[in-house]
């Protein structure tokens, strides 16, 4: 049965990951959707798999997040549901953590996803749904995380402050908060296949259910809170990471 029948959604960072396998979520579901990403060959690419719109981003510069605004305005007129997915991650301890570091994390995780808001705020219709993809790093404390964890903490902010704004036009704004999940990311965190590897043995060991989470499973709560099943929902934090933030890391 499908659930987002003339709904109009984006996906920022759509083209891989956890964006790509919710953008097929909502197209089952009845959706048009929009795909944005940093990599043209890659948006392109994947809008043709998925049967979606493709346009090229980079959520880190405000010129950017206004074009792609106007894109879609012009494309689709109004938009229903707003995914805010694209980010990076990249792990420093404080002491070797250089203003790059911090400055590549925060524009693209926090500044681009708060303006993206903004510029789409006149196209959501009165109902429309906004999620942010956070993470349980927010409140893990795991060694080395500290500028993405921070960066996540301040999205989980925005989203119950905008749940209060945005109410007076029925606009619901959740988040979804993954544990670790199986995708490209882990390829990018700034550390050696090894650390890597160590990481995901040390996380594997305290998540409840013995495993990373798939894009898919992650997809399967996101198309849950744009959908009007949650149409009662706003202002939470839907935390799937299959049991890790109730069995301590360290």
């Amino acid at each position: 049965m499908s659930t987002l029948n003339n709904k109009v959604a984006v996906v920022t960072g759509g083209n891989s990951g956890i964006g790509y396998a919710t953008a097929k979520e909502l197209i089952e579901q009845g959706a048009t959707v929009v795909i944005t990403g940093r990599n043209k060959v890659s948006v392109e690419e994947a809008a043709r798999e998925l049967g979606a719109t493709g346009l090229v981003a980079d959520q880190s510069k405000l010129a950017d997040i206004s074009r792609l605004s106007d894109e879609v305005k012009a494309k689709f007129g109004n938009v229903d549901i707003l995914f805010l997915n694209a980010g990076v991650a990249s792990f420093s301890p404080v002491e070797t953590a250089s203003e790059e570091h911090y400055d590549s994390i925060m524009d693209l995780n926090v500044k681009g996803v708060y303006f993206t808001v903004q510029k789409f705020l006149p196209l959501l219709n009165e109902g429309a749904s906004i999620i942010f993809n956070t993470s349980v790093n927010a409140v893990l404390g795991v060694p080395g995380s500290s500028v993405y964890a921070a960066s996540k903490a301040a999205l989980l902010s925005i989203n119950k402050v905008l749940a209060k704004e945005l109410a007076p036009r029925k606009i619901r704004v959740n988040a979804v908060s993954p544990g670790p999940v199986t995708t490209p990311l882990y390829g990018k965190l700034g550390m050696s296949t090894e650390e890597v590897e160590g990481f995901g043995q040390l996380l594997g060991s305290k998540i409840l259910l013995n495993r990373f989470a798939t894009s898919e499973e992650i997809a399967h709560a996101v198309r849950f809170l744009a959908s009007d099943d949650a149409s009662f929902v706003t202002g939470t934090e839907l935390t799937v990471d299959g049991g890790l933030t109730v069995n301590a890391i360290v």
